[in-house]
C-alpha cells in the first residue's frame, strides 16, 4: 500500500534506514550526547563525593537539550541538502520528473524520509532524560516541550536544506548555504535582537536624562527576533530569560506567547519552501530553463 501511494518516500525509507551509515550515525549521536551527560554527573559526583545532588537536575536537564539543539543543528541541514542536487548529480532526477509523481510529491517524499531518521534521533536520546526524572525537580510538561520545540525546528532546518538542494546543482555548494541559512537563524538573529535592544536601551537612556523620558516598551522587533531564535526559544522553555530588560527602561506589550509565534513561524516558513522547491522542480520550469541556455 505505502508503494502505490509513493514509491519514492518507500525507496528512501529502504535505502536510509538500511544503510550502514545509519547505524553509526546513531550510535555517533548517542555518544556524543551521552559523553556530555556521563561528564556533567562525574564532575557534580567529583564536587560532592559519593553523590548527586537532586537540585543539579535542572542544570542536567538544560545541558542535556541545550546539546541535542546544537546537535540537530548540525546533523539536519546535511541530511536534507543532498537530496535533490544529489539526484541532479546521479543524473536520475530527469528519470524521477518522469514518474507519475508530482513535484509537490517528490519534495515531500525527500522530507519525510529525512525527517523521519531525524524523529528517530530525537526519541532515541529519551532514555537520557529518564535520568532526570530520578532526581526530580523538572515537569514532565518540560519535556514535552522541548520535544515538540526539536520537531518544529527540525521541520524549518530540513525545509531550508531542501530549497538549498533544489536551487544549487552541486551538492556541495547546497550544504554550505544550508548551514549558512542555519547559523543565520540561530545566531544571526539572536545578535541582531540584541544589536536592537541596545540602541533602544541607549536611547532611552538619553531621553531620561534631557528629562522628557516616558515609559515605552521593548520594540517589536526585538521580542520577534527574540521569538523566532531557538536559543532563546530554548532558554524560555527552560525557564530562563532572552535579553535581560530593564523593566524601568523597557515593558513587554508582546500579547501573543512566545511559541505560537515560533511554531506559527517555522511552520508557514518551511511550507513556503516546500512550496518554492516544488515550483524550481516543476518540469516546465526546467525545460524553459534549459531551452534558454546560451549556445543550445
Amino acid at each position: 500500500m505505502l508503494a502505490e501511494i509513493n514509491p519514492v518516500l518507500l525507496k528512501e525509507l529502504r535505502q536510509r534506514f538500511r544503510s550502514g551509515k545509519t547505524v553509526w550515525l546513531l550510535a555517533l549521536y548517542l555518544l556524543v550526547i551521552g559523553a556530555f551527560i556521563l561528564g556533567f554527573m562525574y564532575l557534580n559526583w567529583r564536587n560532592s563525593p559519593g553523590m548527586f545532588q537532586p537540585n543539579r537536575s535542572r542544570e542536567f536537564f538544560m545541558l542535556l537539550s541545550t546539546t541535542q539543539l546544537f546537535l540537530l543543528a548540525f546533523v539536519t541541514p546535511g541530511l536534507t541538502a543532498g537530496v535533490i542536487s544529489g539526484e541532479r548529480e546521479k543524473q536520475t532526477l530527469n528519470v524521477l520528473l518522469t514518474t507519475r509523481l508530482t513535484p509537490w510529491q517528490i519534495i515531500w517524499s525527500k522530507l519525510a524520509s529525512s525527517s523521519a531518521f531525524m524523529v528517530l534521533l530525537i526519541f532515541a536520546a529519551l532514555p537520557l532524560y529518564s535520568i532526570i526524572f530520578l532526581y526530580g525537580g523538572i515537569a514532565p510538561e518540560q519535556v514535552l516541550g522541548i520535544f515538540g520545540f526539536y520537531l518544529v525546528t527540525m521541520y524549518l532546518f530540513s525545509c531550508i536544506g531542501i530549497v538549498c538542494s533544489t536551487f544549487f546543482k552541486r551538492t556541495g555548494a547546497s550544504t554550505i548555504t544550508a548551514y549558512g541559512l542555519a547559523f543565520a537563524l540561530s545566531a544571526g538573529t539572536g545578535f541582531l535582537a540584541a544589536f536592537l535592544y541596545e540602541i533602544d536601551h541607549f536611547r532611552r537612556l538619553e531621553e531620561w536624562t534631557t528629562a522628557i523620558w516616558s515609559p515605552g516598551f521593548i520594540p517589536y522587533t526585538v521580542e520577534f527576533l527574540q521569538d523566532i531564535n531557538p536559543v532563546f526559544v530554548l532558554m524560555k522553555i527552560l525557564g530562563q530569560s532572552g535579553i535581560p530588560t530593564d523593566v524601568s527602561f523597557g515593558i513587554h506589550y508582546w500579547t501573543v506567547p512566545y511559541w505560537g509565534i515560533y511554531t506559527a513561524f517555522y511552520l508557514v516558513a518551511g511550507t513556503l519552501l516546500l512550496y518554492r522547491s516544488s515550483r524550481m522542480l516543476h518540469p516546465h520550469k526546467n525545460m524553459k530553463s534549459w531551452q534558454n541556455r546560451p549556445g543550445l
